[in-house]
């Protein structure tokens, strides 16, 4: 029978805790370790842990340093990089052009994805060619893209875009669809106009899948830049990676990663934060864990 408490509990969103005479061990460590402090010393210790036993398998000889590296000789790496500004200077790179493509290949196809609600008939004419476009790997136009930008930074920025603006325009345009067809009616039986539902309606109910759009986009923007130098760069973290790898140089090539890692953790963050100031209704309240 549910006590009071237990629906007290559901109603806050608060985890549903048994008595204490009744858990087992695992459940009273669970329950301990589940704030965020005890979330974050476990990931923590996982870390370790991982690095701890890789480079204990190195020197070991259970794992080959020549294929995997190992993570003292990584941090030597870093160590270097970052001491003489080669780091500084290709993460910088990556991060500006992944930035500058995330920006304006986000906003442009949002606000392309949002205006195709405005006409049915233009987004039945359009619908097709954005499929097909969004069905063709974008790394593989990156040749197209530096034979017609160059080699320089323009044509990274641009080969991020076409990684961003249709995943944008998709997910608003298909927003936009979605957002709640008994409300415009409401405002349309009040006299409203398209434009006021446009803005009233249309808008804000799209925000959220529009913003969750940002956090796929972030890793594509990486992907795209990294991609483009690959193809053709003198900086960044993709030329790093690629000239370590050409000189079976696996230290750095995992400095290169972990350095990617880590950008596109903070990103990820940042646009959590900007979800949090743009739409503070749409918080996690928690949730509610039922305790076998």
């Amino acid at each position: 029978m549910t006590s009071a408490t237990d629906v007290a509990s559901r109603a806050s969103g608060t985890a549903i805790r048994p008595n204490r005479e009744t858990i087992s061990l695992t459940q009273r460590l669970v329950v301990t370790f589940d704030t965020h402090l005890g979330r974050t010393a476990l990931q923590a210790l996982a870390v370790v842990a991982f690095f701890l036993l890789w480079e204990l398998g190195v020197r070991m000889g259970w794992i080959s340093e020549f294929l995997v590296g190992k993570p003292s000789g990584i941090w030597a790496r870093f160590e270097t990089q970052l001491l003489d500004g080669s780091l500084f200077v290709d993460s910088g790179y990556t991060l500006y052009e992944a930035l500058i493509g995330f920006v304006v290949g986000t906003i442009v196809g949002s606000v392309l994805g949002l205006a195709m609600w405005y006409s049915i008939f233009v987004a039945r004419m359009v619908e097709p060619f954005i499929v097909a476009l969004n069905s063709v790997p974008k790394i593989a136009l990156a040749p197209v893209i530096l034979l017609w930008f160059g080699t320089g930074l323009l044509s990274k920025v641009v080969l991020v875009v076409s990684m961003t603006a249709l995943v944008a325009l998709i997910a608003a345009y298909q927003a936009a669809k979605d957002s709640d067809k008994d409300l415009q009616s409401l405002m349309l039986s009040m006299g409203g106009s398209k434009h006021q539902i446009f803005y009233s309606v249309v808008v804000p109910s799209s925000l959220p899948a529009i913003i969750a759009t940002f956090r796929i986009n972030i890793g594509f923007a990486l992907v795209g830049a990294v991609v483009g130098e690959f193809i053709s760069s003198k900086r960044g973290l993709g030329h790093l990676v690629y000239n370590a790898s050409s000189l079976y140089d696996l230290n750095s090539v995992w400095v290169g990663l972990f350095v990617l890692m880590f950008m596109g953790f903070v990103l990820y963050h940042a646009i959590d934060a900007l979800e949090r100031y743009l739409l503070p209704w749409k918080q996690d309240t928690g949730h509610v864990r039922i305790q076998a």
